[in-house]
């Protein structure tokens, strides 16, 4: 009896180390005591600290206080919308997004998280909300969405059939301006757009207009 009753300890250990919910590659600040939680993706070619997605989580975590988890996301080797390495890096984007709200829920009892794509990051960001609709995500952040091709890898079309709120912010450089007008009958109480005059598809120059545009419309979400 001895014996069963060590081996059932050490089986409830291992089960419960193995529950234990692991924190995906990616850059991290920790928001301490709050429960608010933004998770971001690059776009291709970039890295989880690079234009775009680096500035923003700084200053999602200063001016917020809030958890960021900025991800490593995986790297198709092209954009083409018809390539068949695009697509096929949709379902490992996904298990790393699931894997971040996994971690932020069970890890930092996380209860309002935040997704964020920029470029190749918000096809594969919408392409996850649009397929998967209960997911623990309160609302979502397009920066410089790009369209083109179809489901789950154009935006514009995830975007319909996503039920959070929206803030889809966008350059007026002629790809980022001419996606985000298809978008325009979207435009809700649910779904804001707002254009960063003078932006090309990296922002560069433009951290803090994007990131003003971010943090008031998070501060709107959760009532400040």
């Amino acid at each position: 009896m001895h014996a069963l009753h060590t081996f059932l300890w050490i089986l409830g250990c291992v089960v419960a180390t193995q529950a234990v919910a692991q924190m995906p590659e990616g850059e991290y600040l920790d928001g301490n005591a709050s429960k608010v939680a933004v998770i971001l993706a690059h776009g291709r070619g970039n890295s989880p600290d690079g234009n775009v997605v680096g500035p923003l989580r700084k200053a999602i975590h200063q001016e917020l206080g809030a958890h960021t988890l900025s991800l490593r996301m995986p790297d198709p080797g092209a954009d083409a919308v018809d390539s068949p390495q695009l697509a096929a890096s949709f379902p490992e984007a996904y298990r790393r997004i699931q894997a971040a709200i996994d971690y932020l829920k069970n890890e930092k009892k996380i209860e309002r998280i935040y997704l964020m794509g920029h470029s190749m990051g918000g096809r594969m960001t919408t392409g996850f909300l649009a397929n998967n609709p209960d997911a623990h995500i309160v609302g979502f952040i397009g920066v410089g969405l790009t369209a083109g091709g179809k489901e789950p890898l154009n935006t514009n079309l995830n975007l319909r059939k996503v039920g959070v709120p929206v803030i889809d912010v966008y350059g007026d450089n002629e790809m980022d301006a001419k996606a985000a007008s298809f978008r325009k009958p979207l435009v809700s109480q649910q779904f804001m757009q707002v254009k960063i005059p003078g932006a090309k598809h990296d922002y560069r120059g433009y951290e803090k207009p994007v990131a003003d545009a971010v943090i008031n419309w998070l501060k709107q979400q959760e009532g400040r």
